[in-house]
């Protein structure tokens, strides 16, 4: 009996570890966004396109008007047991450049509340016209009403 006794023993804790390690979230990064360091050799009003590129490589995504301007994008993701995974973090770096393929700025926004927040900027003028752009990346948290977006008060 005391063999049969150690062995139902055995199988339940090696259960309850299974069990256990079975609902330790699991963390995945997706995409690439140029750390701070980085960015501080780059200069607003000096670089180019072609030395952002050779400092901390092209982006996966580019702005839509007239080439405008490159963003950077990383997502942390939580996967938790047989929980939907849920995004925790994301961050977008924003490079803007003027006709001359000169920076005008360099910018990071992350999300806060579900709110799009710039963390940090170097600018030389307001970059209205990368917004949307922006708003289409962090869009999938979802913070719009109809009544926002139809402008009634």
């Amino acid at each position: 009996m005391g063999k049969v006794l150690r062995t139902t023993r055995l199988a339940a804790i090696l259960a309850v570890g299974l069990a256990a390690a079975a609902c330790s979230p699991i963390y995945r990064n997706h995409g690439y966004v140029p750390t701070d360091r980085d960015l501080a050799d780059l200069s607003v009003g000096i670089d180019t396109r072609d030395t952002v590129a050779a400092a901390v490589g092209r982006p996966s995504a580019a702005g839509l008007l007239k080439e405008s301007g490159w963003y950077y994008v990383q997502s942390r993701w939580r996967h938790y047991g047989a929980f939907e995974p849920r995004e925790i973090d994301r961050q977008v770096v924003a490079i803007s450049f003027n006709d001359g393929g000169v920076i005008t700025n360099i910018e990071r926004f992350g999300l806060e509340e579900g709110r799009v927040v710039p963390l940090s900027r170097r600018v030389t003028d307001s970059n209205i016209a990368g917004i949307s752009f922006l708003r289409q990346l962090f869009g999938s948290v979802g913070n719009f009403t109809a009544d926002q977006l139809l402008g009634d008060d």
